[in-house]
């Protein structure tokens, strides 16, 4: 824990889970699309739902989708400034299960080169967050670390394979979780770095046979 954890985050407020966490969210969604949003549907879960509008949750995922900080001063006007940048979006209330964290919402994003994906995830407090899912993929990311998302066959050697590329890029790895639906189907691999992946890596990683889809997510401060 550090000062941070306790004083909470350096934000344009009110609050830090409903808009500086927001924005974070945001922020990390698009980094999991890979590029900037031109189209964004947003579903609000439990008290996002309920209070997005007069906390400025929908000022601040929109914020972050854009690429802003937590602590930029155009956040108020977040909703005029994607308007004139072309990005369509809309805001839904909805029940994400009773599981879901109250402050969760599911991103579905399209790039604008044409790249698509699904994100949920949730304003756990302090300005901190989680991503659940990706893509109808369990997953485990905080945005604190540079990651790669690694969907794939399951089947012995493919966790080997991957590590191997990495260490011989010198990509040290600092926390890995994998996710299966059964034996023999889909898994996923979430695979927390100490520093960014380069584009080259990422391909590397993608030429292999077992491997369905490789995205590189960088921290968001």
């Amino acid at each position: 824990m550090n000062l941070f954890d306790i004083v909470g985050p350096v934000m344009i407020g009110p609050s830090s889970s409903h808009t500086a966490g927001a924005c974070r969210l945001g922020l990390l969604a698009a980094g999991i699309l890979g590029e900037h949003p031109k189209k964004a549907e947003l579903v609000l879960h439990g008290s996002f739902a309920r209070t997005y509008k007069g906390h400025g949750t929908d000022r601040a995922l929109l914020a972050g989708l854009m690429g802003w900080q937590p602590d930029d001063a155009r956040i108020p006007c977040a909703l005029e400034l994607a308007r004139e940048a072309g990005m369509e979006f809309s805001f839904t209330p909805g029940d994400l299960g009773s599981m879901a964290h109250p402050n969760s919402v599911l991103f579905r994003l399209t790039g604008a080169g044409g790249n698509t994906c699904e994100v949920i995830g949730a304003s756990i407090g302090g300005g901190q967050i989680q991503v659940t899912n990706v893509d109808g993929f369990p997953v485990e990311l905080n945005g604190v670390l540079p990651a790669l998302f690694v969907p794939h066959r399951d089947e012995p050697g493919v966790i080997a394979l991957v590590s191997t590329i990495l260490a011989q890029k010198r990509i040290n790895i600092a926390s890995m979780r994998v996710f299966r639906e059964g034996k023999g189907e889909t898994a996923s691999m979430v695979i927390e770095c100490d520093q960014p992946v380069p584009p080259e890596v990422v391909r590397s990683l993608e030429g292999l046979a077992p491997v369905k889809l490789v995205r590189f997510v960088d921290r968001v401060s």
